[in-house]
């Protein structure tokens, strides 16, 4: 039987490691796929001296690719928003299946996109836009086909948790952390995608629709970084037992999916909390298996060059199949998503962690515990760092059961008009994830 021809969009550090892997691996690959997988063209400005592309056609033009007869699969490693969506629908339209480790293009332009190869009979697999090499998407879509998934949670950025921690083992700052994270290329020179917790959300949207069959809403995600993290914080939380982790949590509830991405504490027995550096891990809940952990490296040039050659080899395998009996895009036949609405953050619940900066008078405990009383909100742990007075002020730091959103920013707003509270009231949400 004749090759699969690819096409290869971005030569750069994804393009180039699938090239290599593709190449390295070619004889395992086509035992696998039923047939070889050959890469007819690449699409680059830049040669990778990474790659020994020998004789394979190279042109400056993506659209050389996408417009070439020869190619089967088109492979989109550019990035990016605009152009990569153009370059995908063109490749739609002339009839070509697509691989792509694209997240922004998926979690915001997605729907649109699978609705269009959906009308054309091709493939959009996208395995490699979620945890790098971790096979996360295809165990939710297919290996947990049989469940009613609860939840989800991931560490699904590595920088962040780089970040977190060094500031946790080392007692650094978020800011001297962010510069080694720049200096060693785990973020960007403007890393606000990746601090701020919009990378993570970006993926966290696309897990959320596949866990829970229902359309890409990345615009309604609720997204907070790390920014305002402080060792203090991290210190504090160790005490009372808990991790700091930059956390992806989508839930199903009666009412609606929480879709949420921001500083989480997590107790510290759990084998997500001890997730570490730039590694990724996602937790899935499902009625059936109960809690599964999927983790390993979540990015970098092989692997997530092997979650772009695994997609490669199943949309070989699915070439000659009916469109219609295929592994639907978003797990859920298109027909059957579900309009389950997306929770605002203040219908959310969760547990919360609360820093107070309190003057160091008496009768300040009482005032605070009758303000979160008085909202129906229960203190599960309270500590006082009397030995940390400064300015006449001294660090409260509580954690509250489990509460809708709504009554802790009520609770906070009351507690910041108080004249023994100075400063903001610190807040982080709390999973135990049991």
């Amino acid at each position: 039987m004749k090759p699969v021809k690819v096409g290869i969009c971005g030569l750069g550090t994804v393009g180039g490691g699938t090239f290599n892997v593709l190449k390295r691996n070619a004889e395992e690959i086509a035992r696998r796929a039923g047939r070889g997988i050959e890469v007819a063209q690449i699409a680059t400005r830049h040669p990778n001296p990474k790659c020994d592309t020998g004789t394979t056609a190279i042109t400056a033009d993506i659209f050389d690719v996408v417009n070439n007869p020869e190619i089967d699969i088109v492979v989109e490693l550019i990035g990016g928003y605009t152009l990569a969506k153009e370059l995908v629908l063109k490749a739609i339209e002339n009839g070509k299946h697509v691989v792509t480790a694209n997240k922004a293009l998926i979690a915001v332009h997605g729907n649109e996109i699978f609705a269009k190869a959906c009308e054309k009979g091709v493939i959009v697999a996208f395995e490699a836009s979620v945890a790098g090499g971790i096979p996360v998407i295809k165990a939710i879509r297919e290996g947990l086909a049989g469940n009613r998934i609860n939840w989800l949670a991931g560490i699904i950025n590595g920088t962040g948790n780089f970040i977190l921690t060094e500031m946790r083992e080392k007692g650094r700052t978020f800011e001297d952390v962010l510069k080694e994270a720049q200096e060693l290329g785990y973020a960007e020179a403007d890393p606000t995608f990746d601090v701020e917790g919009i990378d993570a959300a970006h993926k966290l949207t696309i897990l959320a629709s596949i866990a829970f069959g229902i359309p890409l809403q990345f615009d309604k995600a609720y997204t907070e970084g790390i920014a305002r993290l402080t060792t203090a914080d991290v210190n504090y939380a160790e005490a009372l037992g808990y991790r700091i982790k930059h956390l992806g949590v989508a839930r199903r509830t009666d009412a609606g999916i929480e879709l949420r991405v921001h500083p989480t504490l997590i107790p510290a027995d759990r084998l997500i909390a001890n997730v570490n550096g730039v590694m990724n891990a996602v937790m899935v809940n499902g009625d059936a298996v109960g809690s599964t952990l999927y983790y390993g490296a979540g990015a970098g040039m092989e692997p997530t060059a092997s979650a772009v050659v695994a997609d490669l080899v199943d949309v070989t395998r699915a070439l000659t199949t009916d469109p219609n009996n295929r592994v639907p895009h978003l797990a859920f036949q298109p027909d059957s998503l579900s309009d389950h609405p997306i929770l605002p953050i203040s219908a959310c619940e969760s547990a919360y962690y609360l820093r107070i900066q309190a003057k160091d008078h008496p009768g300040v405990l009482a005032q605070v515990a009758t303000i979160l009383s008085e909202r129906g909100i229960n203190i599960e742990s309270i500590m006082q760092k009397e030995a940390e007075v400064q300015d006449g002020l001294v660090p409260v730091i509580l954690v509250t059961h489990r509460v809708v959103e709504q009554r802790i920013d009520d609770a906070i707003a009351a507690l910041e008009a108080l004249d023994d509270v100075a400063d903001k009231v610190v807040r982080i949400r709390v999973e135990q994830l049991n």
